[in-house]
């Protein structure tokens, strides 16, 4: 049937024997670009026998061209011309492109029943409009060719085929984009367009360094968890630029198919390939940075579990060979850089947890909002907003005003927003005064520069929506001061306990969940298990209810962590002793009166520091999250680490 492969010259030809029989001409060129992708020298063209594919160079024709394939190609109708077989040259891929061929050469199924161009019609077509391709890319004279030459037929199946063969070749089998080894470029970019964040950026900066040493490294998973607007999806961004990659975002939110991830089987028009393979695609190379937005919003229904899906996809071991139902070829993802952002990690899979590292992102202090303001936000607004830096400035004394009496939030998001309503004022006010006083070009500079103080920061705002929390003027009993986390950031909270004749029972108000109800109960447990020690008569547990009651109260509450603080409370209310006004408190607290550790420490510790509070008592085992706080977070309190409640009584009653 075939000849023997000839090592002679450097033309490569497939052609119709009998210059009658149709040919899939479009997928034969595809066959031959996919087959010489990237060498310079190839090029398609047009002659009397059929398509002629050649390469100048007599480069590499791979063996994928064998006479078992050719014969499986053209079922015994394929003549083949001279080939130049060569084993030199750098062969890239080489286990996706054969994989690659064979899927295209499936799609020859649809190449029946008068479904093809004729190839003697099709070269008189081509040769009318001048056709004759030389290019280095090999990919874009096949798009092109699919272009013009859609199949004329109204088979659905035929435009499902060709659809499918755009989609392979517009893949990036073999294309790679070069990741920076500038490590000193590096940090400046993420410097510069971030404050704080230090985590991630040291993590990135690990990478890149053993990138660089080893010539290689699998590209690791990386999952920011933080609160809203704290910078986790711009971060992302940072980083593409910083290691030169290209960034693709994909947001999962509300995702419940798991067809959005793994893509859409062949079986049904309109299927299209899952939302990774589509990224890879878009950013077209196959080492990109792709940004996996809001992953602990993915649900799941009776159409699959996307979370699942997403194990193959973020584990290192298993996404080298990632295969979409709809591709069905596997894909090489291990040289992706995935990112991962995250409000809280309670609502992901345990499974899929696992296969990320976790890198957390605190709430931002005051002093780092400013930053951020002075920094980035103001000149964003400005320039969002159409005016020129000298003609409106904000003080420092302005912005901070605006963080405390305006904002109240973890990220920077509400406080972008509100200097953003600033500056829509005044854009207004500068067109009304270039009207007034003639001037049309927007160049054109004001008599009188606008400056945002603190003190005219009411005019363009409004009045304060938040009031500062501030601690007590005085020493009281019964009423004590505990620490607060909430999604926003740290808070506050003030605990009273109030005593009445009664029959020793204890009412609960502040809508306060399970867990801080049942940590009421064992403080109370407790002093009633202390009272000998504290000269407490018993039967004054008999004839008086408690009444606990945390302010706020359309604010839900919930935590085991203001257990010192109810027992310190009831405590104070029985034995009547005053209890320190600059003193904030947080720990859980057990029957036996030990103290156990808390989260949040951070947030907590800006909310007592906000609020005047002068002195903290934190459980003894959070002394190593003490250790990793700023300096500029603890500068001015004193911080005291407790073990059980009678080191918590003896810092917080007035002696």
């Amino acid at each position: 049937m075939f000849d023997s492969i000839h090592e002679e010259c450097g033309l490569f030809g497939i052609y119709d024997r009998s210059g009658e029989q149709d040919v899939a001409l479009d997928t034969y060129l595809a066959l031959y670009a996919l087959q010489h992708r990237g060498q310079e020298s190839c090029g398609i063209a047009i002659c009397d026998d059929g398509v002629i594919g050649y390469h100048k160079d007599l480069g590499l024709v791979s063996e994928v061209f064998t006479k078992d394939v050719l014969a499986s190609l053209g079922q015994g109708q394929m003549a083949m011309g001279h080939v130049r077989y060569s084993t030199t040259g750098t062969r890239s891929r080489a286990n996706a492109q054969p994989m690659v061929i064979n899927h295209i050469k499936g799609t020859m199924a649809v190449a029946h029943n008068g479904n093809l161009v004729n190839a003697a019609e099709l070269r008189e077509k081509l040769e009318l409009t001048g056709c004759i391709f030389h290019t280095t890319s090999d990919t874009e004279v096949i798009a092109h060719v699919i272009t013009r030459e859609r199949l004329q037929s109204p088979s659905i199946e035929a435009a499902v085929e060709r659809a499918y063969i755009e989609t392979l070749l517009e893949l990036p089998w073999d294309k790679a984009s070069r990741d920076s080894s500038d490590l000193e470029r590096a940090e400046k970019i993420l410097n510069e367009d971030h404050y704080g964040l230090t985590k991630v950026k040291e993590r990135i900066l690990e990478y890149l360094a053993v990138r660089v040493l080893t010539g290689k490294g699998r590209s690791p998973i990386i999952c920011l968890v933080g609160p809203p607007g704290t910078g986790k999806t711009s971060i992302a961004r940072s980083v593409a630029t910083a290691l030169n990659k290209k960034y693709v975002r994909i947001c999962l939110g509300g995702i419940r198919d798991e067809a959005e991830i793994r893509g859409h089987r062949r079986t049904y028009v309109g299927a299209m390939p899952g939302r990774i393979t589509n990224a890879v695609r878009q950013a077209g190379v196959r080492n990109p940075l792709l940004l996996l937005d809001e992953i602990d919003k993915v649900s799941s229904d009776y159409k699959g579990d996307p979370g699942s899906a997403l194990l193959e996809v973020l584990d290192g071991e298993q996404n080298e060979a990632f295969r979409d139902h709809y591709v069905e070829i596997p894909i090489d993802l291990s040289e992706v850089l995935f990112i991962a952002t995250a409000n809280s990690t309670d609502t992901i899979p345990r499974p899929l947890l696992d296969r990320m590292e976790l890198i957390e992102i605190n709430s931002y202090t005051a002093n780092e909002k400013f930053h951020i303001a002075r920094e980035h936000l103001v000149k964003k607004a400005l320039h969002k907003n159409g005016i020129r830096e000298d003609e409106v400035t904000f003080t420092d004394e302005a912005l901070r005003a605006m963080i405390i009496r305006y904002t109240r939030e973890a990220g920077v998001r509400g406080l972008e927003r509100q200097i953003g309503a600033v500056c829509r004022k005044e854009a207004r006010h500068i067109l009304e005064r270039r009207q007034m006083t003639g001037a049309k070009k927007k160049d054109m500079k004001l008599t009188d520069k606008v400056e945002i103080t603190a003190e005219n920061l009411e005019h363009y705002l409004g009045k304060p929506k938040y009031r500062q929390d501030k601690i007590a003027g005085k020493d009281e009993a019964g009423i004590v001061r505990g620490l607060a986390w909430t999604s926003a950031g740290g808070d506050t909270l003030q605990i009273e306990v109030n005593m009445m004749p009664g029959e020793g029972k204890i009412d609960l108000t502040g809508q306060m969940g399970d867990v801080m109800k049942e940590s009421a109960r064992i403080a109370l447990s407790y002093v009633r298990s202390v009272g000998e020690q504290y000269q407490i008569e018993d039967k004054l547990f008999r004839k008086k209810d408690f009444h606990l009651h945390i302010p706020e109260g359309a604010v839900p509450k919930d935590g085991p962590s203001a257990g010192i603080t109810m027992a310190t409370a009831i405590l104070s209310a029985v034995t009547g002793r005053q209890v320190r006004a600059d003193v904030a408190m947080t720990g859980e607290v057990t029957l036996r009166g030990r103290v156990l550790p808390i989260g949040g420490l951070k947030e907590k510790i800006l909310a007592a520091r906000t609020a005047g509070v002068h002195k903290v008592l934190v459980p003894k085992e959070n002394e190593k999250d003490i250790a990793e706080l700023e300096r500029e977070i603890t500068d001015g309190l004193e911080i005291c680490l407790v073990e059980c409640m009678e080191e918590v009584v003896g810092h917080a009653f007035v002696q």
